[in-house]
C-alpha cells in the first residue's frame, strides 16, 4: 500500500506540473504578464514550460526523484512569489498551494518514489547502497 500511496502521490503533484505546461503553452501570454509585472524578461515563460514537462515526466515515471524533488520544490517557492497578493484571497490560496507542493516535493526527496519507479542506469537504487528499500 505505501508504494502504491508513493506513485499516487507522485502522480498527483505531477499533475499541477501538467496543468502548468498545458497553460503556458496553450496561453503564454498569461504567465508572460506575471512576469512582466516582476520586471523579469517574457521569453522565461519558456524555460519554465520545459521546467513542468520535464518535472511532470520525472515524476510521473519517478526518474530522478531526489534532484527533480528539490528542483520541483524550489520552483514552487519561487513561483509562489508570483501569487503573493494579499488582497486577493484567490492568489493568496494559489500562493499557499504552491508551499504545499513544496513541501510534497521535498517529502518526496527525502523519501523516494517507492517500488514503482523506473531508475535512471546511473543512479543506484537505495537497496543497492543500503539494503533498505525506497
Amino acid at each position: 500500500m505505501q508504494d502504491l500511496s508513493a506513485l499516487v502521490g507522485r502522480v498527483l503533484i505531477a499533475a499541477l506540473f501538467v496543468a502548468g505546461t498545458v497553460q503556458k503553452a496553450v496561453d503564454p501570454a498569461a504567465a508572460q504578464g506575471l512576469l512582466a509585472g516582476m520586471g523579469l524578461p517574457v521569453w522565461l515563460v519558456w524555460p519554465a514550460t520545459l521546467f513542468n514537462a520535464g518535472a511532470a515526466l520525472a515524476l510521473i515515471l519517478g526518474l530522478w526523484l531526489r534532484p527533480v524533488g528539490y528542483a520541483a520544490a524550489f520552483y514552487c517557492i519561487v513561483t509562489s512569489a508570483f501569487h503573493f497578493i494579499p488582497s486577493d484571497p484567490w492568489q493568496m490560496s494559489i500562493f499557499v498551494k504552491n508551499w504545499a507542493i513544496a513541501g510534497g516535493c521535498l517529502v518526496l526527496a527525502a523519501q523516494g518514489g517507492g517500488r514503482y519507479v523506473m531508475q535512471a542506469t546511473t543512479e543506484k537504487t537505495t537497496t543497492e547502497k543500503t539494503g533498505e528499500r525506497a
